[in-house]
C-alpha cells in the first residue's frame, strides 16, 4: 500500500518475503518515505528487503560516535546484522567503546563507493551492550563464517585467540536512510519504538 503526502511518498508493507519464502525482518517492519526532494522524478522508494539485503552482505561499516568534548569520531569496523539488530565489537580501551560510554547515540554507514551504482545505507540507533552469552555465542559464529574471525564467549563479550577482549554493541535501528543511484534517491525506514 502507498499514498502520497505533500512531497513525500510513503509505502506501508506488510510483509517481506526472501526467494525462499521465509520473512525477512518479522521483528521489524519499517514505515518506508521516499524523499521527493532529494531523489529524481522518475525514483522510487527502494524495497526493504533490498537495504537489509545490503546491511545483511556488507562487511565493512563506518561509526561515527561523539567523543565526551563534543568532537567526532569516525572508524571502519566490521558489523553483522542480525535480528534486526547490526553488531559491531570494540576493546574497552578503543576510542568508540569510550564514547559509546558516554553516548550510546551513534551512526553506521555502509554501501559502495561508486557514484552512479550500488545503494549506500546509513543505521541510526543507540548502541547498547550485548553481554547475553547465547546471543553471543551465534554472533561468534556468524563472525567465523562470515568474516572468518575467531571469538571465544566468556564473561559477557568475546575473547580472541589472543586474550584481548572484545565488547560487543548491538544499534537496533531508529531510523534508515538508503541512498539509491540510477536514478538517484533517499528513503527513509522508521520504525515503531
Amino acid at each position: 500500500m502507498s499514498f502520497t503526502s505533500g512531497r513525500c511518498l510513503f509505502v506501508v508493507s506488510d510483509r517481506m518475503e526472501a526467494a525462499n519464502g521465509r520473512a525477512l525482518m518479522p521483528e521489524i517492519e519499517p514505515t518506508v518515505e521516499l524523499h521527493e526532494g532529494f531523489s529524481e522524478p522518475d525514483a522510487t522508494a527502494r524495497p526493504w528487503a533490498e537495504v537489509v539485503e545490503v546491511l545483511s552482505r556488507s562487511e565493512m561499516f563506518w561509526l561515527s560516535t561523539v567523543r565526551r568534548e563534543g568532537r567526532p569520531h569516525v572508524t571502519p569496523l566490521p558489523a553483522i546484522w542480525l535480528d534486526g539488530t547490526l553488531h559491531f565489537c570494540a576493546g574497552a580501551a578503543e576510542q568508540k567503546a569510550k564514547n559509546l560510554e558516554s553516548n550510546p547515540r551513534c551512526i553506521l554507514t555502509t554501501g559502495t563507493n561508486q557514484l552512479r551504482s550500488g545503494l549506500d545505507v546509513v543505521v541510526e540507533g543507540a548502541a547498547v551492550r550485548v553481554t547475553d552469552n547465547a546471543q553471543l555465542q551465534r554472533l561468534a559464529a556468524i563472525w567465523k563464517s562470515k568474516l572468518d574471525w575467531d571469538f571465544e564467549v566468556g564473561d559477557g563479550a568475546f575473547r580472541d585467540p589472543d586474550g584481548r577482549q572484545g565488547l560487543v554493541f548491538g544499534v537496533t535501528p531508529t531510523k534508515i536512510l538508503s541512498f539509491g543511484k540510477a536514478p538517484y534517491s533517499q528513503t527513509r525506514y522508521t520504525f515503531k519504538t
